[in-house]
């Protein structure tokens, strides 16, 4: 991991973070059919660029501690943000605004007690957890597309259930994950204090 800030994949990822706003604003603001597709074509590159960042980290050797911060923060903001707007808008049920706020807490707890135990800063990203935000970054567009009527809307409608279920599996799987990961830096960082003492 390097210091660098100014890279092209902390670019896409901080350029993720800007659309968040704008797309707050559209969901909630104007609430038209042209504000929803809008909203719905950021979610997608957010989709995009979020699997883009990663490829391009590796390709160019740009991999940086920013980055490793940067990438899932950004996920995580546009997952929130996207799920408030919707239940908002009564477009998804609070029950999954739950599921994914409870996992949310509970690794956010986790990485708490990661950086208050030992000297490790970040969890590693797995690929279930980057699968699992791609799914539900296809789930949350079609779902806000699906809520218009019509035979079409009904089949998004479908298509975005089944990606928001197999996104829901996967994010409380990667959660059990990054819970295992933090109980094995958490026994091995006291490992290494009790050699050290």
């Amino acid at each position: 991991m390097g210091d660098r800030i100014v890279t092209w994949p902390n670019a896409l990822s901080a350029a993720r973070l800007l659309g968040v706003p704008v797309f707050l604003w559209l969901v909630l603001g104007p609430r038209t059919a042209t504000s929803d597709l809008i909203a719905a074509g950021i979610l997608g590159l957010a989709g995009i660029t979020d699997w883009l960042d990663g490829k391009l980290a590796r390709m160019l050797n740009q991999q940086s501690r920013l980055g490793a911060l940067l990438d899932p923060a950004a996920d995580r903001l546009y997952i929130a943000a996207t799920v408030i707007a919707l239940a908002v808008r009564g477009i998804m049920p609070w029950w999954l605004f739950g599921a994914i706020a409870g996992r949310e807490l509970i690794v956010g707890v986790a990485l708490l007690v990661l950086q208050r135990r030992t000297v490790y800063g970040a969890l590693q990203v797995s690929f279930v957890g980057k699968t699992a935000t791609l799914c539900l970054m296809y789930a949350f567009p079609l779902l806000f597309l699906g809520a218009h009527s019509g035979t079409t809307a009904e089949v998004v409608r479908v298509l975005g259930w089944a990606f928001a279920i197999w996104g829901i599996a996967l994010y409380w799987w990667a959660a059990m994950l990054y819970l295992t990961q933090v109980r094995d830096l958490v026994r091995e960082s006291g490992m290494e204090g009790a050699a050290t003492s």
